[in-house]
C-alpha cells in the first residue's frame, strides 16, 4: 500500500510529519511507499536533522510550492493555492497513485478537498469525521465530529451507517450499538434534527438503541454516537479539555502533602494507564468517512507519535476495506427504505 502524508500540515510542520514518516516505515512493513507532499527543501532539512542525508528507500518526496495556513480559509486558499501540499496529497489519491492521505492540518481544507475531489460513496449524502473516543469498558465513534456543521436527518443516517460499519470491522464489535445525541431519552425530545432522525434511525438495518443524552457517553456508553458536526465538534474538544484539567487538577492536589505524593508513587501504574488511554496520541487521527478514498485527519498540535498512530489509522482502514464495506451497506439502507415506501398505501 502507499500512503500520502500533508508534510506541511500542523503546528509543527514539517518537523513533526517527517519523523512520523520515518518512524511509520519501520513500524508498518505494509506501507510499499510514503509519499511527503511539502516543500522539499524544508523536508530535506528535516531529514537531514534526523540523520537521513540521503532518502530512505520506501521514501519519496512530491515537491509543492504552497501551503494552506490554519487561519486560511478553506475553500478560497484551495482556489488560490492549488499546488499546496492538502490538495496534492488529496489529488494523490484519486490518481490511485496513493490508497490513503493524511494531514495535521486544516481540517476545512482537508473535508473540502477530499468531498470536491474524491466525491462522496455511492449512497453516502454527505461526509463525516470519525473520531474514536474511550470510555471505562469500550471505545467508541462520535460521528459526525465536525465536517458537518448543518446536517440533515438523511446525513445522520449516513453517519449511522459508516460508524456502525467501522466499529465492527475496525474496532471489533459484533453488531454495534447506536446512539442519537440528543438532550433527552424519549424520542419526542430534542429539536427538529433530532426527532426526523429518531425516525430514520428507528427503521434503518441498524442496531439502534434510541436517544442518548450527554451524561450517558461515559457513564452507559454505547459503540456508536451521531450528531451533526458541530454538537460533535463541542462534544470532542470538551471531553480532551476535561481529561487534560483532571490531570491537572490531580497533580496539583498530590504534591499538597507528602502523604499524597507518596500514595500517587504507589498508584503510578494506574495513572499511567488513565492517562495513555485518554491521550489523544494514542488514536492517532479521525477518519472522514464517505468520501471515495481513505482520507485520515489528526490533530493540528499532534505529536510524532499522533502523527505516526494516524497513520495507522489509514493502514487499518484500507486492510479491512471500510469503504467497500460502507457501499454495500448503503446499498443494503437504500433497497430497505424502498421497500419500506412500497409498504405504505397510496
Amino acid at each position: 500500500m502507499k500512503i500520502a502524508l500533508d508534510a506541511m500540515g500542523g503546528d509543527h510542520a514539517p518537523e513533526r510529519p517527517v519523523a512520523a514518516a520515518l518512524e511509520a516505515l519501520a513500524t508498518f512493513p505494509q506501507i510499499e511507499k510514503l509519499l511527503l507532499f511539502g516543500q522539499e527543501d524544508r523536508i530535506r532539512q528535516e531529514l537531514k536533522k534526523l540523520g537521513k542525508d540521503q532518502l530512505p528507500p520506501r521514501l519519496e518526496i512530491r515537491n509543492c510550492k504552497e501551503v494552506i495556513e490554519m487561519g486560511d480559509s478553506p475553500v478560497e486558499s484551495l482556489r488560490r493555492k492549488r499546488d499546496n501540499s492538502i490538495l496534492r496529497s488529496i489529488e494523490a489519491v484519486r490518481d490511485a497513485e496513493a490508497d490513503a492521505a493524511v494531514s495535521a492540518g486544516h481540517t476545512g481544507a482537508m473535508v473540502a478537498a477530499a468531498t470536491i475531489r474524491l466525491r462522496t460513496l455511492p449512497g453516502i449524502n454527505r461526509p463525516g469525521i470519525a473520531t474514536v473516543m474511550p470510555t471505562e469498558t469500550n471505545l467508541f465513534i462520535l460521528l459526525d465530529a465536525g465536517a458537518n456543521l448543518d446536517a440533515r436527518p438523511e446525513h445522520l443516517l449516513d453517519y449511522a451507517l459508516m460508524g456502525s460499519i467501522y466499529s465492527e470491522e475496525v474496532l471489533g464489535y459484533s453488531k454495534p450499538r447506536v446512539g442519537l445525541l440528543s438532550i433527552g431519552s424519549e424520542d419526542a425530545k430534542g429539536n427538529s434534527l433530532t426527532k426526523e432522525s429518531f425516525k430514520l434511525l428507528s427503521n434503518a438495518p441498524i442496531h439502534f438503541v434510541g436517544n442518548i443524552e450527554g451524561r450517558d457517553l461515559f457513564e452507559r456508553p454505547v459503540e456508536v454516537v451521531v450528531c451533526d458536526g458541530f454538537v460533535g465538534n463541542v462534544v470532542l474538544k470538551t471531553s480532551e479539555s476535561i481529561a487534560a484539567a483532571i490531570f491537572h487538577w490531580l497533580k496539583h492536589e498530590i504534591q499538597k502533602t507528602p502523604l499524597r505524593m507518596a500514595g500517587a508513587w504507589l498508584a503510578r501504574a494506574a495513572f499511567k494507564a488513565i492517562k495513555k488511554k485518554t491521550s489523544y496520541e494514542e488514536y492517532g487521527g479521525s477518519l472522514l468517512l464517505g468520501v471515495n478514498g481513505i482520507c485520515v485527519i489528526a490533530h493540528g498540535s499532534s505529536s510524532v507519535k499522533a502523527i505516526r498512530n494516524a497513520i495507522r489509522v489509514a493502514v487499518e482502514a484500507i486492510e479491512h476495506g471500510v469503504n467497500d464495506r460502507i457501499i454495500r451497506a448503503a446499498g443494503i439502507a437504500g433497497a430497505h427504505k424502498e421497500s419500506q415506501s412500497d409498504a405504505i398505501p397510496a
